[in-house]
């Protein structure tokens, strides 16, 4: 009987890597976790958690400004990037710090380096070699720019926590949520902001009301948005990056700015690691094939979060590690093994307003479940009666006729994430139009309008 190092040997350490690590560990595994970068991944580098941080920071100009209608008398104080900077950098070292600190309590060996699978049950990390029953890739995902004329000159998500100095004139490529977060958060701190993107709405994929509003809230903020426009060339100057750029028609602009966000896309970070000599199955954009137990076509090879490109979201690759453990090592307390579904995931967008939705656009909603009730309202908030701002709240239900069953939910203001959280849970548990209708709101609040609403605009 072949004899292994290890039981499983884990590839990245971000997210779901170390939670299949730790938690395999915990079930008496013998587990290592390979990592050339910090602990913790995209999420906690240069991710979601560096990004809300930074989200949070931005709020603070309007929120002074706003101040002035409850009472609060004098000048905002001023901004300090450098400050927001190092504040930031001292927090992330330390989740990075409690990362480690988790996989060493539960014995994982962490082996820091460059890995690559050799065979099927083997992987080198600078030289060294290890076995393995079975071999866990997590390697996440990474920016991509197009091969367009003054590429060198542009930055990618991973670099905006870092800029120097901080960019008075920003120009941002794309129009998914990464764009449009980075958009909203540099526009808060005070740059002039434009953001580019070659389709004639933001955010694809999300329902077309969603993607309209918040286009418009984006634009009030100061936001120059520029739809149906892509880049031509961009070109170093004296006075900053001279940004050329054509619309749908080819009718030729230009901008002067002194950075350039491309934002246009992420690619599963799979090359290097030796898939190829293993023999993993790979699909046409790069992303490792699984099945429903994220096994790959090598059946001691296993892969899970960004690299498979499935969901590209924390918690789902949380929940995807846990199936793996459970698969590999059995599930506790003689519970059934976990499997993971990918309906009604919730999901958040933290633009100014924020955005929450959970299940189906409403194009969607009417090609899986036919006819449809659509509730939707839109309102300014208690809180800006007073504030002097002109932003608004849109808030939006999804009703499959056949079952009274909510489908959809949708929200772009304040908190929008937080509040649609909860309510991902009653539709995870099949909640109806009528169980909602029954629910008695909190008031005055937001949230409450989800269970006002009580006559559809349109079916």
């Amino acid at each position: 009987m072949q004899t292994f190092d290890f039981d499983l040997f884990v590839i990245g350490g971000g997210s779901g890597g170390v939670r299949a690590a730790r938690m395999s560990a915990q079930r008496g595994a013998r587990v290592a976790l390979a990592e050339v970068a910090a602990m913790g991944g995209t999420c906690v580098n240069v991710g979601c958690i560096p990004k809300k941080l930074y989200s949070y920071a931005a709020h603070y100009g309007d929120s002074f400004e706003e101040s002035h209608g409850f009472g609060w008398v004098g000048e905002a104080p001023t901004f300090d990037w450098d400050l927001l900077k190092a504040n930031r950098a001292r927090e992330i070292s330390r989740l990075n710090g409690v990362y480690v600190q988790l996989l060493t309590s539960a014995e994982v060996t962490i082996i820091e380096g460059w890995a690559r699978l050799l065979d099927a049950h083997t992987v080198e990390v600078d030289g060294r070699r290890f076995t393995a029953k079975n071999v866990l890739v997590s390697t996440g995902g990474t920016p991509t720019v197009p091969a367009i004329t003054g590429r060198e000159h542009v930055v990618t998500s991973d670099q905006m926590f870092d800029l120097s100095p901080f960019p008075k004139r920003l120009l941002v490529v794309g129009g998914g949520y990464i764009a449009c977060e980075f958009a909203s958060i540099f526009n808060g701190l005070g740059s002039q902001v434009t953001q580019v993107h070659r389709r004639d709405k933001l955010l694809t994929g999300f329902d077309d009301d969603v993607r309209r509003f918040i286009a418009g809230e984006m634009s009030k903020t100061g936001i120059n948005l520029q739809l149906g426009t892509h880049i031509s060339a961009i070109t170093k100057t004296d006075d900053g990056l001279q940004v050329e750029v054509k619309d749908s028609q080819d009718k030729p602009a230009s901008f002067l700015v002194d950075s350039v966000l491309y934002a246009t896309g992420r690619v599963p970070n799979a090359s290097g690691i030796g898939l190829e000599t293993v023999g993993v199955a790979v699909n046409r954009v790069g992303a490792i094939q699984v099945n429903a137990q994220y096994q790959t076509s090598v059946p001691s090879i296993y892969a899970l979060g960004d690299v498979t490109a499935r969901l590209q979201l924390t918690p789902v690759a949380l929940g995807e590690a846990m199936v793996v453990v459970d698969h590999l090592f059995g599930p506790t307390d003689g519970k059934k093994p976990r499997g993971m579904s990918y309906d009604f995931v919730p999901t958040a967008v933290f633009t100014h307003p924020n955005i929450g939705t959970v299940g189906y656009s409403e194009a969607d909603a009417r090609e899986q479940f036919g006819a449809i009730r659509v509730y939707r309202t839109d309102f300014k908030a208690l809180k800006h009666t007073l504030s002097g701002s002109t932003e608004r709240t849109l808030m939006k239900l999804l009703v499959e006729d056949a079952t009274d069953r909510v489908v959809g939910l949708h929200m772009v203001g304040p908190d929008a994430g937080e509040i649609v959280q909860g309510f991902a849970v009653a539709m995870k548990a099949g909640a109806t139009k009528a169980v909602f209708d029954s629910t008695i709101g909190i008031h005055p609040t937001a949230a409450e309008e989800f269970v006002t609403m009580r006559e559809p605009v349109k079916a």
